[in-house]
């Protein structure tokens, strides 16, 4: 018997009964799924996206798709880190006060708070390299606008929009582990973060050379070269084969298969791609408030509050650390600093020395065994219990902070394990997030755990640096109390999804977790 590869697709809710007959019973098809990813022609004459990918494997393919994803999000750290940095240097430069230094880092998050829900669903509507299309060519001139800007009022409203433009780089992991096979996305998205770790150190290490010589107007400049790289590079994005199939484009869909095929050097899978009727044209993809229909509205709410915690314990401690080696000696006073002194001490600055700049990138350089951590327990744990215990271990890390000492050396070792810990917790939540939602809600739903995030992100200027400045204890008490929290929301997320295929479409009934 000869096979012949049809281009084109089966739609099971329109075909005709014979077809159906032929078509194998879904249960079937999930319990065999892992035998049918290892064969190059499936039961029936018949694959699936899922089981393309899985039996395609990860080659060259997936490499360009990781470097080309990784350097947005090595821009997106630029831009993260710059914050931690900027800061001190406007209150120098425009004396400005403690409350309006915290404000230049909250109004970029709040940018990006507002965007995120606006991104995926624009995602979810018109692709995801359409998105990320647009996200590298603002970033990238509001960025360097931010390097012109002639005054405070105008740096917060260009900073805002940076931020705005920031709220799509989420996206890219979407468009990641959308062409992942099941047994390598866990890995490959936690590995994503290595570029993330390298855009921070690589933004310490040009603000050491940079900052003292020319500047913060030329460290921003500077800073959007790997914005522009990535706005070249855009329109050889490929687009999610499962995005092309959810909006009935299935014939596009075919063609980055095929695609895949060939990077990978492996043969392209003989018969008719399926189209499941759970993953046809949908008139509600992309909806925010299917986020909360009655089977994902519990891990909706819990994750959000996940990502809330997470980005306010991680973005806290990045800010806390120059504050920390900038007022070592004020932190570890006993005395609290009524709150007019923090307000009125606006001409009182001082300049990040070398030492601070050094301290500081070796705090970054922690998120590397962060990552590599992450990656060892999270496929023999799962991700519900890698992220709580990471929570717990970070809480402890914020206690260990009350313990004062003059010694920069233990205050770089703390900040350092601390710095790995929560970058781990941030990384396994992006590998969660994906996996739990279906395609059709996948960008809406990592894009509103994304501006939950930046609600987090936003509130956390006002503890790391104005109330450190009053209690260094009170400041990390807060912390600890939010990582622990947030411990106890990831153990009672309701689906593990370790192991599991990605999801296609919305369950009626809440979903149990299997033992």
């Amino acid at each position: 018997m000869v096979l012949k590869r049809n281009k084109g697709y089966q739609d099971i809710e329109g075909s005709s009964t014979d077809a159906r007959n032929e078509i194998p019973d879904p249960d079937t098809v999930i319990t065999q799924e892992i035998e049918m990813a290892s064969m190059s022609v499936v039961p029936d004459d018949t694959y699936t996206v899922t089981q393309a990918v899985n039996a395609l494997g990860f080659g060259w393919f997936q490499v360009k798709l990781s470097l080309w994803t990784g350097l947005c999000w090595m821009a997106d750290s630029m831009e993260m880190t710059i914050l931690s940095i900027l800061s001190p240097a406007l209150h120098c430069h425009w004396h400005i006060s403690r409350y309006q230094q915290a404000l230049t880092t909250t109004v970029v998050f709040l940018g990006m708070m507002l965007s995120s829900t606006f991104w995926g669903n624009l995602s979810d509507r018109y692709g995801r390299k359409h998105a990320l299309t647009l996200c590298a060519v603002l970033l990238f001139y509001y960025g360097l606008l931010s390097a012109l800007a002639p005054s405070f009022m105008w740096i917060l409203l260009l900073r805002g929009l940076v931020g705005f433009a920031i709220g799509c780089t989420p996206q890219s992991v979407t468009l990641y582990a959308e062409f992942l096979p099941t047994k390598q996305r866990a890995k490959c998205v936690v590995l994503l973060d290595c570029f993330w770790a390298l855009g921070a150190c690589f933004e310490v290490f040009l603000a050491l050379i940079v900052m003292p010589t020319l500047g913060w107007q030329w460290l921003l400049a500077l800073s959007t070269g790997p914005l522009l790289i990535f706005a070249l590079i855009t329109p050889w994005l490929p687009e999610s084969a499962r995005f092309h199939v959810a909006s009935g484009q299935t014939d596009k869909a075919l063609e980055t298969l095929e695609k895949i095929a060939k990077d990978n050097g492996k043969p392209m899978l003989l018969g008719r791609l399926v189209v499941d009727d759970a993953t046809t044209i949908s008139p509600h993809r992309g909806r925010f408030r299917d986020l909360l229909v009655p089977s994902l509205r519990l891990t909706s709410l819990l994750l959000w509050f996940i990502w809330m915690a997470c980005a306010f314990c991680y973005y806290g401690l990045v800010l806390m650390t120059t504050e920390l080696f900038e007022t070592s000696e004020l932190s570890c006073s006993r005395k609290v600093i009524p709150p007019e002194a923090v307000e009125t001490c606006a001409a009182d600055c001082k300049q990040l020395q070398t030492t601070d700049y050094m301290d500081l990138l070796w705090t970054t350089l922690a998120e590397f065994p962060g990552i590599f951590a992450t990656i060892f327990i999270i496929e023999r744990f799962g991700r519900k219990k890698t992220m709580a215990v990471q929570f717990v271990f970070y809480a402890i890390c914020c206690s260990l902070l009350l313990i004062c000492t003059y010694k920069r050396v233990y205050l770089t070792i703390m900040l350092f394990f601390a710095r790995g810990i929560i970058a781990g917790v941030f990384q396994a939540a992006y590998v969660y997030t994906p996996e739990v939602y279906p395609t059709s809600l996948r960008a809406v739903g990592v894009g509103s755990c994304s501006a939950m995030a930046r609600f987090g992100a936003m509130v956390t200027p006002y503890v790391a640096q104005v109330l450190l400045k009053s209690s260094i204890t009170f400041a990390t008490t807060i912390y600890g109390i939010a990582a622990l929290l947030a411990a106890v929301a990831c153990l009672i997320l309701p689906i593990e999804t370790r192991g599991k295929e990605l999801e296609e479409k919305v369950h009626q009934n809440q979903p149990t977790e299997s033992k």
